[in-house]
């Protein structure tokens, strides 16, 4: 594989051609028209190897050694393009605050020294009121280099405020490190689902050690990253509703001391997801509903394409909050939307959006489109369960397996159940018969399936109305279902997860599976 080919393809179609004005630019005589020649043989359709590309590039006499130099100098262009291209579309308080340092040190060492000590105070308010704390470090340090300046402030004050800096940064850096080691082990522990719910003592135990216990609601900044560690351990033990009252009172709170400003719009919009999402969980869909549109608002004035990844997540995020909301049609005209969008959705956020549009039309009765939809994901379960997770990959089994069974299908449903028990009985095989667990919660995830004995339960239940229908008539049957499965309490259960309930209480009711799924998530 060649990593410069590579690299050059993911330029989009606007900026292959900003890339070879570029170049045409940057070029020498000879050599300049090698670079171009070398780029353009690189992004064509069919793929070269080096012995191809020389042979192209010199074929009066093989040069290998030219060639490789010439590699070097176009990996230069190619780099030195994305920095001017990202300095252009870097719009936020700490490229500025960059610019203005860089500004600053060209200034003193052309014999400036006014001039650049102003350029220095404008840079150093734009990060302090930004809380741009590590551009502000650098600022501060050349504030001392220079403090023998006539023009230059007295210098213990200057070294009494990059004190001040350095405890709010390392602050912020230790709130970086918790989060990313927090992460790394929900990551670790995501293959294996639900199975990794003692990461919540994990929580506590990386808060203490960084010392971030009573650093919330400090800066906009450091509350995101301290929201998102809250956020990730709540996702572990599924206590949405309690989360929700806390991030909703935190960000009230910022807003009303601090509010945002412009260039801390990626934590503002970090926030509301946060917050939008536990209230969904929870199910005060209405208020999440206002938060997304508020986000969305946020993002409609902004034009940095750092904020492009939040488009999407607000939109899935509106889109489900809509389906409880008797709102199913306005849910999957947004999706399709987002599918259809220019440019494409990335790979992850596509494959998100298809699933969640296969529960969509399958709300709708549309089992014709929902089984298409899930045709077109288009990946193994292996690869969906190694880059998506197991719970992910469940959801998906499951999902297709009642559209097979809506469809008639009743042979390729019952041959989906089978996969997913061997799956699950393989991962988690469950202790041996006439173990004793004295534990309670040691029991539920010894039992085979794991955390997830009641999917195997669930399948169960479903197997036995596919082999005998007659059975949803039946109360003996019906008691089976009403004690199924032991679901946490309401306001803390996977909404998801009830779609699946609420089908099996929709045959055993002989109601539209929509209006049941409606009737479980109000209870």
């Amino acid at each position: 594989m060649d990593d410069l080919r590579t690299t050059l393809l993911t330029l989009g179609p606007d900026e292959r051609r900003d890339f070879g004005v570029f170049i045409q630019r940057q070029r020498r005589k000879t050599a300049g028209r090698q670079d171009s020649r070398l780029y353009e043989l690189l992004v064509q359709a069919k793929a070269l190897s080096s012995p191809q590309l020389i042979a192209k590039l010199y074929p009066d006499e093989p040069n290998p050694v030219a060639y490789y130099a010439l590699r070097k100098r176009l990996l230069r262009h190619l780099t030195d393009f994305l920095l001017l291209r990202q300095r252009q579309l870097d719009t936020t308080a700490a490229a500025s605050v960059r610019g203005q340092l860089t500004l600053a040190q060209y200034l003193f060492e052309a014999g400036i020294p006014r001039l650049a000590w102003s350029t220095l105070r404008k840079a150093e308010k734009l990060a302090h009121d930004n809380e741009q704390y590590e551009p502000l470090n650098a600022v501060y340090n050349l504030q001392i280099q220079y403090a023998n300046s006539p023009h230059a402030e007295p210098l213990a004050e200057i070294i009494a405020r990059r004190h001040v800096n350095k405890k709010a940064a390392d602050e912020e850096e230790r709130a970086n490190i918790a989060d990313s080691l927090l992460r790394q082990r929900l990551g670790e522990a995501r293959k294996r689902g639900r199975a990794g719910a003692p990461l919540d003592t994990l929580m506590h135990d990386i808060l203490v050690e960084y010392d971030l216990q009573e650093a919330f609601a400090r800066s906009p900044s450091l509350l995101c990253r301290l929201m998102s560690i809250a956020r990730s351990a709540m996702l572990v033990r599924r206590d949405f509703a309690s989360f929700a009252v806390f991030i909703e009172r935190c960000y009230r709170l910022m807003e009303r001391r601090h509010g945002f400003a412009p260039a801390q719009r990626n934590y503002q919009l970090r926030l509301l997801y946060m917050l939008a999402h536990a209230l969904y969980r929870s199910r005060h869909f209405a208020q999440s509903v206002a938060y997304l549109e508020q986000g969305r608002a946020l993002l409609q004035g902004a034009t940095n394409r750092k904020f492009a990844e939040f488009g999407p997540r607000f939109t899935f995020l509106l889109a489900a909050n809509l389906a409880f909301l008797r709102r199913n049609s306005e849910s999957i005209a947004l999706l399709e939307q987002e599918l259809a969008a220019t440019p494409a959705l990335p790979m992850m956020e596509e494959l998100t959006a298809r699933l969640q549009l296969v529960f969509h039309y399958f709300a709708e009765g549309n089992f014709g489109k929902a089984n298409y939809t899930m045709l077109r994901l288009g990946r193994t379960d292996h690869w969906l369960e190694e880059h998506l997770g197991l719970e992910w990959l469940l959801k998906k089994n499951m999902g297709e397996m009642l559209i097979q069974l809506e469809l008639g299908h009743e042979d390729i449903a019952l041959g989906r159940i089978k996969a997913i028990e061997r799956r699950l009985v393989e991962q988690f095989p469950g202790r041996l018969a006439g173990e004793d667990v004295l534990d309670t919660a040691v029991a539920q995830t010894a039992l085979a399936g794991g955390p997830y004995h009641f999917v195997l339960n669930y399948l169960g239940l479903v197997r036995d109305l596919i082999h005998d229908p007659a059975l949803a008539q039946r109360p003996a049957f019906a008691e089976r279902v009403a004690e199924f499965p032991a679901f946490l309490p309401s306001e803390r259960e996977d909404l998801q997860a009830m779609s699946f309930y609420s089908w099996l209480r929709a045959r055993l009711l002989g109601r539209p599976y929509y209006d049941v799924l409606l009737e479980v998530a109000e209870l």
